[in-house]
């Protein structure tokens, strides 16, 4: 039974994220962004029928899994696209390093305005790094892990949904920028969301998850303390 359950709460995931990406198409709206519209739909299907999200676990898991290779298959459009990321290496690299640094001063400074206490503001301060690193980050700069997922979580669903409108808005087209700030900014999901875009967005929004991860593990035990 417990296979059977895992199986169909696996469909319906698929399911969910297929609606999304329809929706998004008819009526598109940042908040039919597949990111978030799927995810809502997967917790209306679990609270609807009265599943616990621990018998949601093993699906979670599986999918979680197969996260690995569809992260490593986002090699393929970086070398079908690699002759214009090494073009634009040098401005790419610098736009990272600001973005990064910036996000995470700028966070910061909020968070002191705000007089948000030392373990909320450091937990804060890594919301743009990808959950598995932020979650160790947040140790070395005396955050607390669990503050730290939700904010990523949140980050990244929110610059999903609302990071291309404003990139509309403010008139970025280029496919490389665009795919750079949603993997600056949203991680994971606004990688996901680059996906949806074109090959080269979700190439560069791949690199710029990965080295924005790096770059703050860098500089993130040093920078915080003295910010805070």
């Amino acid at each position: 039974m417990n296979a059977w359950l895992t199986a169909l709460l696996i469909a319906a995931t698929a399911g969910a994220y297929v609606l999304a990406r329809l929706a998004a198409k008819r009526f598109p709206s940042p908040f039919t962004t597949p990111v978030f519209f799927s995810t809502a739909l997967v917790v209306a299907l679990l609270a609807g029928a009265g599943i616990p999200v621990a018998d949601y676990g093993q699906a979670k898991d599986i999918m979680i899994f197969l996260l690995g290779p569809a992260t490593v298959g986002l090699a393929v459009p970086l070398y079908k696209n690699r002759r214009v990321v090494f073009e634009h290496a040098l401005p790419a690299l610098c736009a990272l390093a600001v973005g990064s640094v910036s996000t995470l001063i700028v966070v910061l400074l909020v968070a002191n305005v705000a007089q948000l206490s030392p373990i909320v503001s450091a937990s804060i301060s890594i919301k743009s790094v990808t959950a598995p690193i932020a979650i160790e980050l947040a140790t070395l700069v005396q955050g607390n892990p669990a503050l730290t997922a939700a904010f990523v979580i949140v980050t990244g669903m929110i610059g999903a949904m609302f990071g291309p409108r404003l990139m509309d808005i403010t008139g970025i087209t280029d496919p490389l920028a665009r795919g750079l700030a949603l993997g600056t900014i949203a991680h994971g999901q606004g990688t996901a969301q680059a996906v949806t875009e074109g090959e080269l967005q979700g190439a560069a929004a791949g690199i710029a998850m990965a080295l924005t991860a790096v770059l703050t593990a860098v500089i993130e035990p040093t920078l915080v303390p003295q910010l805070l």
